[in-house]
């Protein structure tokens, strides 16, 4: 049995997996709308889910750098249970990217966990549980992704989508609200996003024929605010890319499971679409299908789609294009950057998602070709049923979920890439309520399979990479330092050099890295935090050749304290 020692040296009983009420400071109560968008200001703090609104995953702290980073070392690690399977998951993963707020970490991990932690120690302030019913309906494991805080709360979507806010000081519920239909298959992996007022959350469920939605409710009281659909219905505007007759774009899918990014001067966020459902099978649903595969520019305050750009009209290859849509300023202009899982780079306006370029980053691609000029060119179709199409990247994408890092220092951007094929077999499905909706069968080239770390400017160019035995499935994290951090499947969490790609310093932690690091600092001392623990699958396609795993962990790293 592990105790910890929370409030009031109060003994905490690591075996009882009931709630924990402990007691943190009250360092939420003051962040404020406005501190969240000058997040940038304070980088001893990581404030939301990307540290700063524009997803560039860059922090300004400096203390560690190329030439000390093979001085860092565990400071503390919290691990916080052995792998498990429940809610109808095959799979678990931590993924979730750590929050800070003055000395203060709040973590949500998967099957509804939330803790709050010392910062500096990692000892346990409290906890909080959400029950899961066991027969939630998952497509790709029991995750979450993290969660956001605002004015003494802090926010969570679970599973069975739910989003709830908690007291930030103790952990206790403050309200629970219901956005999503379990019963169809719906569910919640994404960390929210605090605009204004609000709580934004996306859905999740695209494999099992739903409708995607991204929904704003008050942040203090819970109160449903909008709703902003992703597939249009008949009459509104990109119906017309849906079948006239029949219920396809009422399963259509377009799930928005990663959190958006926002720009305040424009007033808009950039929320990333999922597949076409089903994924395979495009003869029932022929048409370009908006709004899936696109970013989607929305205005906060009414949930109106200002803009959008369609990264891979008619997906026939399960490429979500969830993925984080980096905002960047580059020549005068306000842009924005996406690595899609289709292997393309897309850099547009963000006023307006005019495409400026498209270019390779993936290694492999062979499913098609995109001019600069974003035309699209098809090679491969899984278009006869029965027979198998094999094709580069598979559906698990030249780049996962896991988000690349852009830092304003070097101008580049350093993307975790995945080099793996698969075949698929069309097998025509008909739709039923909660069930699988893919309309094929995968094989993943199992043997054939690879992993780099790339760096590139915002013409395409690749300036350079580190080749992996593995894909790599972790996001990046970028630091004024000059250093660039992200984990391997097989274990290591590794520092390389911003400029060159030069592995500066390596850390073997265990476990399966699929998850997001991040970095704070508490009375001038820097850390680097990492989530690790992978599970036996990623996202459902790729195989962990790792053997058992040993169970979720918390690593945070420093420099050695001076004496």
């Amino acid at each position: 049995m592990m105790t910890e020692y929370i409030d009031a040296g109060e003994a905490v009983d690591h075996s009882d997996l009931s709630n924990v009420v402990g007691h943190a400071p009250a360092v939420t109560n003051d962040v404020t709308y406005e501190r969240i968008v000058n997040a940038r200001s304070e980088p001893h703090n990581w404030l939301t889910y990307y540290g700063t609104y524009d997803g560039q995953r860059y922090s300004t702290l400096d203390q560690i750098t190329k030439d000390n980073v093979k001085k860092i070392a565990p400071a503390w690690v919290f691990q916080f249970g052995a792998a498990g399977i429940h809610a109808g998951a095959s799979t678990y993963s931590f993924e979730a990217t750590p929050l800070v707020v003055d000395g203060v970490m709040f973590v949500s991990g998967w099957d509804g966990w939330v803790w709050a932690l010392d910062g500096r120690t990692g000892q346990e302030l409290w906890r909080y549980k959400h029950e899961i019913p066991y027969d939630v309906s998952l497509c790709c494991g029991n995750v979450n992704r993290g969660v956001a805080v605002a004015e003494g709360k802090v926010f969570v979507a679970t599973l069975n989508a739910h989003v709830v806010a908690l007291d930030a000081a103790t952990g206790k519920l403050v309200w629970d609200a219901t956005y999503g239909d379990v019963r169809a298959g719906e569910s919640a992996t994404l960390a929210p996003l605090v605009v204004k007022d609000k709580v934004m959350v996306g859905s999740s469920g695209g494999e099992f024929g739903v409708r995607g939605h991204i929904d704003a409710f008050d942040r203090n009281t819970g109160k449903h605010l909008w709703r902003c659909y992703t597939i249009p219905k008949p009459g509104e505007p990109g119906s017309e890319t849906w079948p006239a007759d029949g219920e396809a774009w009422q399963r259509g899918g377009a799930n928005c499971w990663i959190t958006g990014t926002y720009d305040p001067e424009l007033n808009l966020m950039y929320w990333g679409t999922g597949n076409p459902a089903p994924d395979f099978d495009g003869e029932v649903r022929p048409g370009d299908n908006l709004y899936t595969d696109s970013v989607v520019a929305v205005d906060p305050d009414t949930g109106e789609i200002r803009w959008h750009y369609q990264y891979n009209p008619h997906d026939l290859w399960d490429y979500d294009s969830t993925m984080e849509n980096i905002l960047f300023d580059q020549g005068g202009r306000k842009l924005l950057a996406h690595f899609d899982k289709d292997g393309y780079m897309f850099v547009l306006d963000r006023t307006n998602g005019e495409l400026i370029r498209a270019a390779k980053f993936g290694e492999r691609v062979d499913w098609g070709e995109i001019s600069e000029d974003g035309k699209i060119t098809v090679k491969v179709y899984p278009d006869k049923e029965g027979d198998p199409v094999h094709f580069w990247p598979g559906p698990a994408g030249a780049k996962e979920w896991t988000h690349a890092a852009y830092s304003p220092q070097t101008e580049l951007f350093y993307v975790p890439v995945q080099d793996v094929g698969a075949t698929v077999r069309r097998r025509r499905r008909e739709f039923k309520e909660s069930m699988p909706y893919w309309g094929a069968s995968v094989v993943v080239d199992s043997t054939d399979m690879k992993g780099f770390v790339k760096a590139f400017d915002a013409s395409g160019k690749e300036v350079w990479r580190q080749e992996h035995k593995l894909p790599m499935c972790a996001s990046m994290l970028a630091t004024a330092g000059g250093v660039v951090f992200t984990g391997e499947p097989t274990g290591e969490f590794n520092a390389y050099d911003a400029q060159t790609g030069e592995i500066l310093w390596q850390f073997q932690t265990g476990n399966g890295h699929h998850g997001s690091p991040m970095t704070y600092s508490i009375d001038g001392r820097q850390y680097i935090a990492v989530p690790v623990g992978w599970g036996g699958w990623v996202e459902g396609f790729l195989p962990a050749m790792l053997g058992a795993p040993h169970g979720d962990a918390l690593f945070v790293f420093a420099l050695p304290e001076t004496v």
